[in-house]
């Protein structure tokens, strides 16, 4: 069963980049503001919003790419900020993995796939017999254990090398996989079946999965819980039922809204849509002041300006 108490938390995290001076202006971006989150043992979390939000960045920092310019990242219950001892570092990074947008280029072309998860294994399961924790693994991830292990890279589908990524991840027996848009470069026909792996993975095997998406129907068919992020800002969050199901926030109505309905007849202009999203983000960039808690576990943003319109 899972547990209340939250494998992840993130305390207030802002994440501020410095861009080059134009014409002698220093300018900065500000990525994140201001975030809290906490992610539950056993349990998926969606982080949903449009390129540019911030999610990227958000998972980038989590597992260390990134570090906050303020606030708290706790990995059961600890700074990982305090983490400066090496066994304390090859323990997160263990338990911590990512599974990247891009399955072309997050495994290395000179190595074969026996390589890639043999050398997981000899890292982080040194008492495993190696071959039969390859078969086991390769078996788990629904690929073939017997042509696989031979296989380049360049010789695999883009589904399949992204079953490659989440076998890494399970070779090396981490507990929480930030995953960064994982099915967004892959055919429209096999994303399902990958989205199928992570929801059996999470239960088979306990994982906590923080889903990074900007397709929010998807969420609602992975994650129990889902954060809506605009401008580095988190404007809806709560049960996915809820957030998915009966959006309050305008930014997150929006995105609903935006996705094909085939019930919805299409008529010749969208003038009207685009006027209303254009006042939406409008108000959605103002600053949030609050988080208003609408039911339990149920929140939207209140902004300097009203957003939920």
């Amino acid at each position: 069963m899972p547990s209340d108490t939250p494998i992840l938390s993130l305390e207030n995290l802002s994440k501020t980049f410095a861009v080059r001076p134009v014409f002698g202006r220093a300018s900065a971006v500000n990525a994140l503001r201001n975030v809290s989150l906490d992610l539950l043992p056993g349990r998926a979390l969606a982080l949903v919003g449009e390129s540019g939000s911030g999610k990227s960045t958000f998972g980038k920092m989590i597992v260390g790419v990134h570090a906050p310019t303020s606030g708290r990242i706790l990995f059961e219950g600890n700074d990982i900020s305090g983490m400066t001892a090496k066994a304390d570092q090859k323990r997160y990074r263990q338990a911590v993995q990512m599974v990247f947008q891009d399955p072309f280029s997050s495994l290395n072309p000179a190595h074969t796939i026996r390589h890639h998860l043999l050398r997981a294994l000899a890292l982080h399961q040194p008492e495993a017999d190696p071959d039969t924790a390859l078969q086991a693994i390769l078996k788990d991830v629904e690929l073939d254990p017997a042509s696989t292990p031979g296989k380049f890279p360049h010789e695999l589908s883009g589904g399949q090398r992204q079953r490659v990524n989440f076998a890494r991840a399970l070779a090396v027996k981490a507990r929480m996989i930030v995953a960064d848009e994982p099915t967004s470069m892959l055919d429209v026909s096999i994303r399902k079946s990958v989205l199928g792996l992570m929801q059996r993975l999470k239960s088979e095997h306990g994982l906590s999965i923080l889903y990074i998406t900007h397709d929010i129907a998807t969420a609602e068919y992975l994650a129990e819980d889902t954060a809506v992020m605009f401008r580095g800002q988190v404007v809806e969050k709560g049960p996915t039922s809820q957030v998915v199901g009966n959006p309050q926030h305008g930014y997150t109505k929006l995105l609903r809204a935006a996705g094909p309905n085939p019930e919805v007849r299409l008529t010749g202009s969208d003038a009207g849509f685009a006027a209303q999203a254009k006042l939406v983000r409008e108000a959605s960039t103002q600053v949030v002041s609050a988080l208003c808690e609408i039911n339990p576990g149920h929140f939207i943003a209140e902004h300097t300006e009203m957003a939920h319109v």
